[in-house]
């Protein structure tokens, strides 16, 4: 007689299903990582219109009509980031959502750089 395989596959699904002791560690190292890099760009972005105090007339329209656009594009990019955070915290803590909850923590980090390219290069800088 052949030998069934499937409380072989049951224990392994119940493995992944079973709660994960470690779903706490990418998330806090995520948000350990994320906010200080989202509070530090917010802080550069928030006085980059110093950088145009001093402009004629001419560079300042330029530079206040793209600071204009790049502020609320930056904003929502903080949101996502934000989003990110809560996803990754908010996965269910199980073997099945590792994969998942890591790929969230490492894309906050990476959003919020990506944000503030996208935010420095939108600007029309003197």
């Amino acid at each position: 007689m052949t030998e069934n395989p499937a409380p072989a596959a049951a224990a392994a699904g119940d493995a992944r299903d079973a709660r994960d002791s470690r779903a706490f560690i990418a998330p806090l190292v995520s948000t350990l990582l994320t906010l200080p890099a989202a509070a530090l760009s917010l802080f550069f972005a928030g006085i980059s219109p110093m950088a145009c105090d001093s402009c004629a007339d001419e560079a300042s329209d330029r530079f206040d009509a793209s600071f204009g656009l790049a502020w609320p594009v930056f904003m929502v990019g903080l949101l996502l980031v934000l989003a990110l955070l809560v996803a990754c915290w908010a996965l269910p803590w199980r073997g099945r959502n590792a994969a998942r909850r890591i790929a969230l923590a490492l894309g906050a980090p990476g959003l919020v750089v990506l944000n503030f390219v996208v935010f420095w290069s939108l600007i029309d800088w003197p």
